[in-house]
Parts: structure tokens; sequence; C-alpha cells
């Protein structure tokens, strides 16, 4: 018998979010949409008060600091977002006999790894902002060990907010040529790609069938910032010996940038999920819709 409770889906005006809740749609599954305006998930007695009043039988956790940088300064204010905010859903899920799937981040792993991390490969962040993520991380695992699920993603981008491809969408048409990183692997990723995955792995933990714990919500296969730039400019019809390769020392910024961010989906075989597909594919089907939909003030 199919669970019939409605899910939750935390930061909906995000990206991702914006994709996971038209998934839904799609797949017939009555959602709640909250926005930060609706529910600060640093406040346990609201978050407690809007479950309760919900009663999801999944909630997609998206609501997060994503400001690498400010959160070299801000880490306490990065943790309370990142740390204390999954620990809070954590522990009214587990009270309300919900599931709870919290996305996370590639920046929990050093990045220094020569072969793609496993998803029970050792972490050991190097960023204030992976630092927080990895404390959300385990405050899932520790709270819902039977019902927690989380999902580590990267290099995300779609049509819902601003994003490396929809910036060298715009570049390309003002710029003769562009430098971009050579030296940070990782796997682009399309946000409509990994909001199936979600959804996919809420309805099987939902169906007893997926493991709870940790996976990796990338795209397969791995290229470059650089290599990533040229795929761009190729399916724009643009020159791609336009973009030229740099180096992360051209670029720098307060918070380190894994050199390696490729994680490995293994974990996928053991809920019956496919991983999601090469980097190329799914950066092949979105294009039409990033052109398609231009986001306005993108820089």
């Amino acid at each position: 018998m199919s669970d019939t409770r409605n899910w939750l889906v935390t930061g909906a005006g995000g990206m991702l979010a914006q994709d996971v809740l038209a998934r839904l749609a799609d797949a017939g599954i009555p959602a709640v949409a909250v926005a930060r305006t609706d529910l600060d998930i640093t406040d346990p007695a609201a978050v407690r008060a809007v479950l309760s009043e919900h009663g999801p039988a999944v909630v997609v956790n998206c609501a997060a600091w994503t400001a690498v940088d400010d959160a070299e300064t801000r880490e306490d204010d990065a943790l309370r977002i990142n740390g204390d905010g999954p620990r809070h859903l954590a522990e009214a899920c587990r009270d309300l006999d919900a599931v709870l799937v919290h996305v996370s981040t590639d920046y929990v792993f050093p990045g220094d790894a020569e072969k793609p991390y496993a998803e029970d490969a050792p972490t050991g962040p190097r960023s204030a902002y992976g630092r927080t993520k990895l404390v959300g991380e385990r405050a899932v695992i520790e709270a819902l060990p039977d019902r927690g699920y989380v999902v580590r993603t990267a290099w995300l981008y779609g049509a819902g907010g601003g994003n490396f491809v929809r910036t060298m969408i715009k570049l390309e048409s003002v710029k003769d040529t562009l430098d971009v990183v050579d030296d940070q692997r990782g796997q682009p990723t399309w946000t409509v790609d990994l909001a199936d995955r979600l959804v996919l792995l809420g309805q099987a933990a939902l169906a007893g069938t997926a493991p709870a714990g940790v996976y990796h919500g990338t795209s397969t296969g791995e290229t470059t910032w650089f290599g990533f730039a040229q795929e761009i400019f190729r399916l724009l019809g643009a020159d791609a010996a336009r973009v030229r390769p740099t180096t992360s020392a051209a670029f720098a910024r307060p918070a380190p940038r894994p050199a390696y961010s490729v994680l490995g989906h293994e974990r996928w075989q053991q809920a019956g999920i496919e991983p999601i597909r090469d980097w190329s594919e799914g950066l092949s089907s979105a294009m039409p819709v990033l052109i398609a939909e231009p986001q306005e003030g993108n820089p």
C-alpha cells in the first residue's frame, strides 16, 4: 500500500527545489513548497510546527547556506542553517515517522583524491562551508539512522537560478575570449536530473527498498570547468577555441575550491536506481531550456 501523505520541500525558492517540485507534480505526488519566508529551519519550534501541520511522508531539504566564500567569515551563521537546520528537521521527522532526504555537497571531502570518492570515503572539508555541511550530514544520520538520506551533489546548474552555464551563455555573446579554470575536476549536474533521483529515492525509501545513508547525486563522467565551458560553447554553435585554460591561482577566492570533486555512485545500485547519466548528455538536454529561459540580471 502506497503512502498517500504529501511531501514537503524546503528552500522552495531555490534552483533545485523548483525542479523537485516540478518532478513531484509530474509524478502526481502532492507537495507543500516551503520557502525561506515560510520557515526558518534554524528555529526548532517553527520546524516542528510546520511539519506537524502538514504531516509529510517525505521532507526534501533543499534549504542551505550556499555562499561558500562568505562562510569563511560567517561560519557561525552558516552553521545554523547547514548544521542546526538539518538537525531540527531530522528530529521532527523522527517524531513524525517521516523520511528526510537532505541535500549536501562534495565540499565535505578534501578534494585531493585521484579516483572518485566513494560514499563511505573519509571526509575532510577544507572550507567553512564544507565543515558546516558535514555537521548537517552527521545530524541527519544520527537522528534518522533508518529514514535519513544524505545526497551529496556538486557543480549544479538549472533554469531556476544563476549558475555557470547561464554565465557562459551570456559571456559568449559579449566576450571574444574567456579564461576558465582547468585544474579543478568535477561532474556538472543538471538540477532536473538530480531532482528526478531525489524523488525516486524518496519513493524507494517509503517502499523500503533504499537503504538509509549517503548517496552521491552527481552526473557520471568528469571534466574541468574549462572543458565544461568548451562544451557549452560548442552547443551554442560557437568556437570552443575562444575558451582558454587557466589555473585556480588566477581566480583566488576566500574559500579553497576542491581540485578533485568527482564522486562515485555505487550506492544507487543498492536502491535499485540508476545513477545520473553522463554530464555531457545532461548538458545537451538542458541547453535548449536554459537558452529559452534567460535569467534576468544574470552576471
